[in-house]
């Protein structure tokens, strides 16, 4: 810990980026606590007689078309939209990892076969690969999650095949072969503590972007289905109502932007934290 605040009081820029992102953290959990033990309104049940209605005792941030709690569904669009963010990054960092170290460790033929898969799916635009595979697998939320591991893993196996490729030729992975350490503990005890710190810079920068991603394509129907609440979904459906009720947008729009800007700032905090070179977000 005294090394943490040692490296944050060296860096006048950090300052302000953590307290923040810490108010940022700390309205989030309000929101959950609040989302848990308060909400009132079911978030699908509509009442068109309450359609369209301004802030209220009943309902803080007014109602929207449907008559719904827009509060209600904003706290709970929160769980679809960053809940299945951080469900696609884990599954696209636990699946990159072990790629990624088998190749760089073993080398040769496994290797060939790796960078070839690696090169196509980069051969195009990653949000394009995802909306193409979601498009094929049908719109939800589910589909899209699995097209956006499909996309998001192979920059996690390239960048851990990368640090494998210039730590497996340090003297303490010959002394461990040396002293008869199998290839599974040498990954385990010696390249994974290396690798740790670049796969979290990357994952807290890709957060934001998977965020982006989700919001985006269930914006243009390709995720979450009416009536399920989240974000993206949201903002298209208050869309037709942004000359007469622009609220209805904007608070999804906000509670977007509040988040993917936690999510850098915290990707920037952990890239000057443990020294990791700019091209690592990129």
């Amino acid at each position: 810990m005294e090394g943490l605040f040692g490296r944050m009081q060296g860096k006048k820029k950090l300052n302000w980026q953590v307290i923040a992102g810490l108010v940022i953290l700390v309205l989030v959990l309000m929101s959950v606590m609040y989302s848990l033990f308060y909400l009132k309104h079911d978030p699908v049940l509509t009442n068109v007689k309450a359609r369209l209605q301004g802030m209220s005792l009943a309902h803080p941030l007014g109602t929207d078309h449907l008559g719904r709690d827009v509060l209600t569904r904003l706290l709970l669009g929160g769980y679809q939209t960053v809940g299945y963010s951080i469900l696609a990054l884990l599954s696209a960092v636990l699946i990159g990892i072990p790629f990624g170290m088998v190749s760089g460790f073993k080398g040769g033929f496994i290797d060939k076969i790796f960078m070839r898969i690696a090169d196509g799916f980069l051969a195009f635009p990653d949000t394009i690969v995802a909306i193409v595979i979601s498009g094929l697998l049908g719109p939800g939320i589910v589909n899209l999650v699995l097209a956006i591991v499909l996309v998001k893993w192979v920059s996690y196996a390239r960048l851990v095949r990368s640090t494998v490729l210039s730590e497996v030729n340090m003297d303490y992975i010959s002394i461990a072969r040396i002293n008869g350490l199998s290839s599974r503990k040498i990954m385990q005890k010696h390249l994974l503590p290396h690798i740790a710190g670049n796969v979290l810079v990357l994952a807290s920068l890709d957060l934001g972007k998977i965020i982006l991603l989700i919001s985006g394509l269930s914006y243009i129907g390709l995720g979450a289905q009416p009536p399920t609440p989240e974000w993206g979904a949201m903002l298209n459906d208050s869309r037709p109502y942004f000359q007469s009720k622009p609220e209805l947008m904007l608070y999804p729009g906000l509670a977007i932007v509040g988040v993917v800007l936690f999510a850098n700032m915290a990707g920037d905090f952990f890239r000057d934290y443990f020294d990791v070179k700019k091209e690592v977000g990129k």
